[in-house]
């Protein structure tokens, strides 16, 4: 009976199908030879728009699989979502400013300064449902800026543009680095990751734009971050770590390049989790499918 013992002891325990992963998926490249890859947002198609952004150069991924460049130069474009109207809202770290990009390629400048002083670099942006904006800004000094790289702002915070993209509010005053950002379609919660803290935060949205409630939600930052239609959060960093909306870990993804930059759902059906990472863009096939 105590060999019996020891060797069930010994098994491997039974594999655990995930719970977001369709059953079989494995990781896919959708393309390489990038330079740094960022900010994807999906169109209503499903094609997914994505930055090369030391290339300084929007590319876009195809639902038939074409991975084709969009829009060179693009300011250093980073973080990106799409607005109800199909314009491209893109955080243009060149000049610290954040951008609408028309579908014909027309630029809009949003946002260009804070009460006259310079953003630090707008990161990620996310679109609530009446167009109002959060957008985080971190200080990450780049070698193509021609301004001082001394910090303009009381620090790097989260803020809010108006619906009528008239008035700018900074809306957090705690946060180390804020990076990643995401909130829920009906526009009740945000989740903000902060790298510094290595920490992702959860706050309850005011119609004002104001942030209140806020929580900790899970011990890891994110550089970019999507949800999923069960309210799970995918972060991104070391591979992609999936959260239930408790904030329990339930699957972890890894990538040969292991840095992912961001994360979106993207695919005909919503069901492709879109990936970059670094030199490479990725699709793994999901159970589920993007809350956008």
């Amino acid at each position: 009976m105590l060999q019996l013992a020891l060797a069930l002891f010994l098994l491997p325990a039974p594999k655990v199908d995930s719970i977001v992963i369709a059953p079989g998926a494995t990781l896919q490249k959708l393309g390489g030879g990038f330079e740094f890859t960022e900010g994807p947002a999906n169109d209503a198609e499903g094609n997914v728009y994505f930055t090369d952004q030391p290339n300084n150069r929007i590319m876009k991924w195809n639902i038939d699989g074409k991975v084709e460049e969009w829009m060179k130069p693009c300011g250093r474009a980073n973080g990106m979502a799409f607005d109800k109207k199909g314009n491209l809202i893109a955080c243009a770290d060149e000049k610290n400013e954040l951008w609408s990009i028309s579908p014909d390629k027309k630029v809009t400048v949003l946002i260009k300064d804070n009460k006259g002083k310079l953003m630090n670099g707008p990161n990620d942006v996310w679109i609530r449902p009446d167009g109002g904006m959060y957008i985080t800004d971190p200080l990450y000094v780049r070698f193509y800026w021609k301004r001082s790289s001394e910090m303009q702002q009381s620090g790097q915070h989260v803020y809010f543009l108006s619906p009528d993209r008239k008035v700018l509010t900074q809306v957090t005053n705690d946060l180390k680095t804020p990076n990643g950002i995401i909130g829920t379609p009906e526009g009740r919660f945000l989740y903000v990751a902060d790298l510094g803290l290595n920490t992702t935060f959860r706050y309850r949205i005011q119609k004002d734009g104001t942030l209140t409630d806020k929580r900790f939600f899970c011990s890891l930052g994110s550089d970019g971050m999507t949800l999923d239609e069960k309210g799970n959060v995918y972060l991104s960093g070391n591979g992609v770590t999936v959260y239930d909306r408790t904030g329990n870990k339930i699957e972890h993804i890894d990538v040969p390049e292991g840095w992912v930059g961001h994360v979106a759902f993207g695919g005909k059906d919503h069901h492709l989790l879109f990936i970059t990472a670094t030199k490479g863009i990725y699709g793994m096939q999901m159970q589920v499918r993007g809350a956008y």
